[in-house]
């Protein structure tokens, strides 16, 4: 009876969402799960959509659309057992910078702005999926990561402390917004009401985080809110009303070629950090269940849910790193916990759209912005600044940028900074001559060695990067130094190429001319461990015969070879 239970419980999900993979055991006890753990999960949905909407520029019902769309097209196609996709603070400054001075102020564009930027930023998804770019998310690292998220953490912070203290500004930057705040604050434009309930809000969100964890603060917080206003009769406070009743349909009339051309930039930016967000989230779960993913077909399912979003009235999404760890604490077991919130989330806007009439903006704020001091990491920046000063400067940098210039530009700056510095290290990268140290196999670094012993003659070298153009000449001169510095007369210089993984046509002119060079001064040029790859290169740039008797395959082979050579009498310190 078992059995053929979990076969049917299989078949009914092949069927509706083949999606949620359960291996043949999903069982009725399994749905049970699912179904405790989505309803939930839907009493987080229901107000992070709509505050992340509003930081978006949005109407808050289109942060429950992009929820509800979300939550079905990845049940459907995801790859993740648990994951769970929706509106994400680190998307909404994003899509707000994209959309908001394109739609001038009307609200109708730019609802239909945000659909066809989620349009746009699920097909590089689904198209980076087909062409296997999923790794592409490694150009973020973490520093870039850490200052990027707090530097979001800081812009959202910043435009939502109004909303929370019940004023408004007009400002136009990060700068100036800090300034029309602190002017705000110090000049008791404040209104009292709304204040104290966005103040008591963010209070209640953070202290059940810290003492009750497992009780969904939100929710609490943004019901115990609406309470308020309605009991206490505060018409005053700006509330969010209740929703457009019903189900959005495809519509994107009204839109032109020259939307498309102005958000395809910000596509491709959102979607490289939804796909961070999301694999990054993804591969945390799976190395917890000790499962591995598929980083394309996890760009592929996540370009399928936010071209569904752009269908269906919302916006860009990615993974939640709030929600997918409340699904899993509350005893999600599949994708069909996701289903179930989405149901719960659209019987909400179909059946009762009223029961946001009286949510303070204050309370979806304070949601906001509890978020946001979650995503901040200060413990991560002051680590990188005693692990690596240049990783600090890069998380300094990405933060700035973000700050300062924008959330894309941000990204873009950190990125450029990070090459650079890869670049850097490369192009100077770290050098060492080797010699043998008593009573250790091998050959070691001299700076770290000093009574290290060199083999007379016989100068062996290693350059720890591949070789290109910005090196090459900085790799010539590293062996010419060697070799002034070197005691007695130099015979061989032997390089120990294994840290070598490429050479380009610059590198390769320069090593030739080297070779010419030290051939003049009666020095041999030789190689050990070289690799593969490239002896490859050598061999297309034309040059691989003029180096071919003069390769090893270890150091110790290359040390018994120049003593054989060259009649250097054997030491007790050589490889024999």
């Amino acid at each position: 009876m078992r059995g053929s239970e979990a076969r049917s419980w299989q078949l009914l999900l092949s069927w509706f969402a083949p999606g949620i993979r359960t291996g043949g055991h999903y069982t009725s006890a399994d749905f049970r799960h699912d179904l405790g753990a989505g309803v939930v999960l839907s009493a987080l949905l229901i107000p992070a959509g709509m505050g992340y909407a509003e930081v978006a520029g949005l109407p808050p019902i289109t942060g429950l659309h992009a929820t509800v769309a979300a939550l079905v097209a990845y049940a459907i196609v995801g790859p993740s057992r648990i994951l769970v996709l929706g509106p994400d603070s680190s998307l909404a400054p994003l899509i707000g910078a994209a959309i908001v001075p394109l739609a001038v102020g009307a609200e109708d564009r730019a609802v239909l702005l945000a659909g066809l930027l989620a349009l746009l930023v699920g097909a590089f998804l689904i198209l980076g999926g087909l062409l296997r770019l999923g790794s592409v998310t490694d150009l973020l690292s973490k520093p870039i990561r850490l200052g990027y998220l707090n530097g979001l953490a800081f812009v959202v912070l910043v435009g939502q402390l109004p909303k929370l203290l019940g004023f408004s500004t007009d400002a136009n930057g990060l700068l100036e917004e800090v300034r029309e705040l602190a002017r705000g604050i110090g000049d008791g434009a404040l209104d009292g009401p709304t204040a104290l309930i966005g103040v008591a809000a963010l209070a209640t969100i953070l202290g059940l985080r810290a003492v009750a964890p497992r009780v969904p603060g939100m929710l609490v917080t943004v019901v115990g809110a609406a309470a308020a206003v309605w009991l206490l009769e505060l018409d005053g406070v700006a509330v969010v009303g209740a929703l457009p009743r019903g189900l959005p349909s495809p519509a994107l009339d009204g839109l032109t070629w020259g939307d498309l051309r102005s958000l395809a930039p910000a596509a491709a930016g959102i979607a490289l950090v939804a796909l961070a967000d999301t694999a990054t989230l993804s591969r945390s779960f799976a190395a917890k269940a000790d499962r591995a993913i598929d980083e394309n077909r996890e760009m592929m399912a996540l370009g399928a849910a936010n071209a569904a979003c752009g269908l269906f009235g919302g916006f860009p999404v990615s993974g939640s790193s709030s929600r997918t760890p409340a699904a899993l604490e509350s005893g999600a077991r599949s994708q069909m916990a996701g289903l179930v919130g989405a149901v719960t989330v659209a019987l909400v806007v179909v059946a009762a759209p009223g029961l946001t009439r009286f949510l303070p903006s204050a309370a979806l704020a304070a949601v906001v912005i509890a978020a946001v001091l979650k995503l901040a990491d200060l413990g991560g920046v002051v680590g990188l600044w005693s692990m690596s000063r240049t990783e600090f400067a890069l998380c300094t940098a990405a933060f700035l940028g973000v700050a300062l210039a924008g959330v894309l530009e941000g990204i873009g700056i950190a990125v450029a900074l990070s090459l650079a510095a890869f670049v850097l290290k490369a192009w100077r990268p770290h050098t060492a001559e080797l010699v043998r140290v008593h009573g250790r196999k091998g050959y070691h670094d001299v700076a770290r060695n000093a009574s290290g012993r060199r083999v007379p003659g016989l100068v062996i070298l290693r350059f720890d990067a591949p070789l290109f153009f910005a090196n090459g000449a900085e790799f010539a001169q590293f062996v010419r130094r060697s070799v002034e510095a070197a005691p007695g007369v130099v015979r061989w210089v032997a390089i120990a190429a294994e840290p070598i993984t490429d050479i380009d046509t610059t590198a390769a002119e320069e090593l030739v001319r080297l070779d010419d060079e030290l051939g003049r001064r009666g020095i041999r040029l030789v190689f050990a461990e070289l690799k593969g790859p490239v002896k490859d290169r050598l061999s297309r740039y034309g040059i691989a015969d003029r180096f071919a008797d003069r390769q090893y395959p270890t150091v110790g082979t290359t040390v018994n070879a120049y003593l054989e050579q060259t009649g250097t009498p054997y030491a007790d310190w050589t490889d024999k």
